[in-house]
């Protein structure tokens, strides 16, 4: 398919009032925003990014993983937007998020004044059925006297579906095959084919309203915007005070777990992995997937994060959504849980390349779905199964059909922990014998162990003993690698060959797991052979490609959660002073509103899907485990 042909119309969403032309391919990089210049608004059910422009580069309708109704993030051209702009010079930007919330404030200096945009998504009460999806914008001047421009241009369905335009009272209604979207405003709207647009003037002290709803009844009044803008501020204050974190990374800390909030599902209690698909891990490069689903892993994770601050409410919706998957597990290829799941607990995901869309920055293809879903990735089964003990530990505990469940998981793992798999870096080079997938093994085996002990809960304790024993003298055997003194990615083929010397930043995770202690020679010489050769100041490596080629073209950056697994060990090896000091480096690599991609590239930008669970997660377990070994 030529992508050429499917040009829907929405031409020069960078233009800010003329400012700038549509994208070509010789100067699409200065049409595209960098990833970082982008936060993050919410209501629990989806998800929105905004520009430091004052552009809704991304935005999802009704769910995470609905299709998208503006997507200029993925192509300028083609994908949709919704920007507000001053029609003069704007002389610099700031971004900042309303104290304690995730209320979005972007704030205009330019020649003529000073404004700023004030992005949210209310959320009235937790839990509520009756939800309805708004996204607010709210310009105020500051000073001088300003004019301003907007435009409106939804393209839904990633840009591939035709709407149609309506006038409302006081706005207008987009209608396409599967989706309404109506927009109340305070000022007129000019529309033709495909946008509604205008342009306002606002005095010293003016505001101009804007409330989009995922409705094809009448929006909500934009009178009401500030009864929403208050009550949105008190949910997420409340919900942040439930917070028992008190130690010295407060801000950043804070900051990730509202991070880690927007992106729960609620209504459904699932954690997705990012609320953005298509996102390079090189620039220009075919490293595009898709992330907005549940990583059983990602969210075991977010399990653990969520329970340190003492957010057992969330650690308890994701425990159901979890009970229902383990209630489906079915034997197969594959294993009884999948890689990863829909929000509703769909496994099949199929890839589709959106051929029309040229991709952030010409980073093509643009991939929906993840044909990861159907690996083998042996790992889950302890992050999953660490998380649930931890949960059973300090949260409600679980149930007896939980304890069920997990026994029968647990008979398959028993006879498949020796296989090959694809692994926590979901390789497409395939299957190997994974030193990482036999850790975790180890690590589903042992939680069981001391579930049963702690509760007495019944189980073949004898057999299961004695499998931990072996998965433990394997990995000693044939995950050491004795000339290099290091513990390595794969197994040697048998015990009398040494295992190829290829490092794995994910075994950074032994001593987090119990697995060794943080202070064993083996463990210690791993760590300086890791610092040696996949740690670049305090950014790290997850490994080598040239050592271990993992199927796919191109290279990529450092990996954010490795960077933190490195302070973590730092800190747990005693060494807490380079400890202390690779987490402020890391806080440095984050952006302007305290948020991280999957991965930092070689000058400091974000590459990947934004913003990202994993690494926010691991940023609040290394600052916790950190501010302990401080005292």
């Amino acid at each position: 398919m030529n992508r050429d042909d499917q040009d829907t119309g929405a031409e020069g969403p960078r233009r800010a009032a003329g400012q700038r032309s549509a994208a070509r391919p010789d100067d699409r990089g200065e049409d595209y925003l960098p990833i970082a210049e982008h936060g993050l608004i919410g209501d629990l059910r989806t998800a929105a990014l905004v520009g430091t422009d004052g552009r809704v580069d991304w935005f999802c309708a009704p769910r995470f993983d609905s299709p998208s109704v503006f997507a200029s993030l993925l192509d300028v051209r083609r994908g949709g937007f919704w920007e507000i702009a001053p029609v003069c010079e704007v002389v610099d930007r700031h971004q900042f998020y309303f104290p304690d919330t995730n209320i979005l404030i972007t704030r205009m200096f330019t020649v003529d004044g000073i404004v700023e945009i004030q992005d949210f998504m209310p959320i009235l009460r937790e839990n509520d059925a009756a939800h309805r999806q708004r996204l607010v914008r709210r310009v105020v001047n500051i000073r001088g006297r300003m004019v301003m421009s907007v435009r409106i241009a939804p393209r839904m369905n990633y840009g591939r579906d035709e709407h149609r335009l309506e006038r409302i009272p006081r706005g207008v209604r987009f209608s396409g095959d599967s989706l309404v979207l109506s927009v109340r405003a305070s000022v007129d709207l000019e529309l033709d084919d495909t946008d509604a647009f205008g342009e306002f003037v606002l005095g010293e002290g003016e505001t101009a309203l804007f409330v989009l709803e995922t409705s094809a009844e009448a929006a909500e009044p934009p009178e009401t915007a500030e009864e929403l803008f208050t009550a949105t501020v008190a949910f997420w204050r409340r919900w942040l005070s439930r917070s028992t974190y008190t130690g010295r990374w407060r801000e950043m800390v804070h900051r990730s777990a509202l991070t880690l909030k927007l992106l729960t599902h609620e209504p459904s209690g699932a954690v997705i992995a990012a609320p953005t698909l298509g996102l390079p891990e090189q620039l220009g490069g075919v490293r595009n997937w898709d992330y907005r689903y549940v990583w059983i892993r990602d969210a075991a994770f977010s399990l653990y994060a969520l329970l340190r601050l003492g957010f057992t409410q969330e650690a308890q919706s994701f425990m159901d959504w979890l009970t229902e998957r383990l209630r489906d597990a079915t034997d197969g290829e594959a294993g009884p849980l999948r890689v990863m799941y829909s929000i509703d607990g769909h496994a099949h995901l199929p890839e589709e390349v959106l051929g029309h869309l040229e991709g952030y920055r010409g980073s093509y293809p643009v991939r929906t779905g993840n044909d990861a879903s159907g690996q083998r990735q042996l790992d889950l089964y302890g992050e999953l199964i660490d998380s649930i003990y931890l949960f059973d530990k300090y949260g409600a505990g679980i149930s007896h059909e939980s304890w069920t469940d997990l026994c029968v998981v647990l008979d398959w793992l028993l006879e498949h922990w020796n296989t090959v798999d694809e692994s926590i870096w979901e390789t497409r080079s395939g299957q190997q014998h994974h030193t990482y997938s036999r850790l975790m093994c180890w690590v589903a085996v042992e939680r069981m162990i001391r579930m049963a002990r702690r509760r007495g809960l019944p189980g073949d304790l004898g057999r299961w003993i004695s499998v931990r024993d072996r998965i433990y003298h394997e990995i000693m055997a044939r995950g050491w690698n004795d000339e290099e003194r290091t513990f390595v990615q794969r197994l040697s083929a048998d015990d009398g060959q040494q295992p190829a010397n290829i490092l794995d930043a994910s075994l950074l995770l032994m001593p987090m797991v119990k697995f060794v202690s943080p202070v064993d020679p083996r463990f210690r010489s791993t760590v300086e052979a890791i610092r040696r050769r996949l740690v670049v100041d305090s950014l790290v490596f997850r490994y080598d490609p040239e050592q271990a080629p993992d199927g796919l073209d191109g290279t990529e950056g450092t990996f954010s959660i490795c960077s933190f697994w490195w302070v973590e060990a730092l800190a747990r090896t005693g060494d807490v002073e380079a400890a202390r000091l690779a987490l402020e480096k890391m806080f440095t690599y984050s952006n302007h509103l305290g948020l991280f991609a999957e991965q930092i590239g070689l000058t400091g930008e974000h590459l990947g899907n934004y913003p990202q669970a994993f690494t926010h997660l691991s940023l609040i377990s290394s600052a916790i485990n950190l501010d302990r070994a401080m005292g």
